[in-house]
């Protein structure tokens, strides 16, 4: 009981001697030497994240698993997103990964549980591709309401169109999305890739 009490008592010395040890002034290194470390370590540290970011934030990137590749990347050169009469063109990351940080962040976090689809091989061939493209498409679907396709708005808003001077469907359309409050995903599902089959009219709503 003596030896216990003994070791309980030592518990928060030890502790205390630690938190002491990490606070003590340096004898080798001067403070402002030690905070230049600190801040270079610091710099190189956001450099290699932002770096990263950019790396992964590339069409390059997106395309450098076959799953995407070789199914819905074919599709998108096929659009007016890809190539188009004013040379805008929206790239993966444009329509699929906020530009604000947080959203970003948020995403990219959602984005690494990909990874272990990509591992176990879980759209690895054109049949299970399509077998998954309904779910895949309504998760983006989901994704994209819930932010107001705030990736679309990036570049189109309804308060910047001239909607008078635009063809008659079109006009129709934007009208009834400014009365209704819609947002662009509701129409616009299959600006980019094909639509899946199996769809219901709630994936229209």
């Amino acid at each position: 009981m003596a030896d216990q009490d003994s070791r309980n008592t030592q518990e928060p010395k030890r502790q205390s001697g630690f938190i002491k040890t990490l606070l003590r002034p340096s004898v080798h290194y001067s403070i402002a030497s030690l905070l230049m470390v600190g801040v270079v370590i610091g710099i190189l540290f956001w450099g290699g994240f932002h770096t990263a970011l950019e790396l992964t934030n590339s069409e390059e990137f997106c395309i450098s698993c076959h799953e995407m590749g070789d199914n819905v990347y074919p599709e998108y050169k096929e659009t007016i997103h890809y190539s188009n009469p004013s040379g805008v063109r929206a790239s993966c990351p444009d329509c699929h990964v906020p530009k604000e940080w947080g959203p970003m962040m948020v995403r990219k976090i959602q984005a690494s549980r990909e990874l272990w689809g990509k591992i176990i091989g879980t759209i690895d061939t054109p049949e299970k591709f399509e077998a998954k493209r309904l779910k895949l498409a309504r998760n983006e679907w989901k994704r994209m309401k819930a932010s107001d396709s705030q990736e679309c708005r990036n570049c189109h808003t309804l308060e910047s169109m001239d909607i008078p001077n635009q063809k008659q469907r079109a006009r129709k359309q934007h009208e009834m999305a400014i009365e209704d409050g819609m947002t662009c995903i509701q129409c616009h599902q299959g600006i980019a890739h094909h639509l899946p089959e199996g769809m219901t009219d709630e994936d229209y709503e």
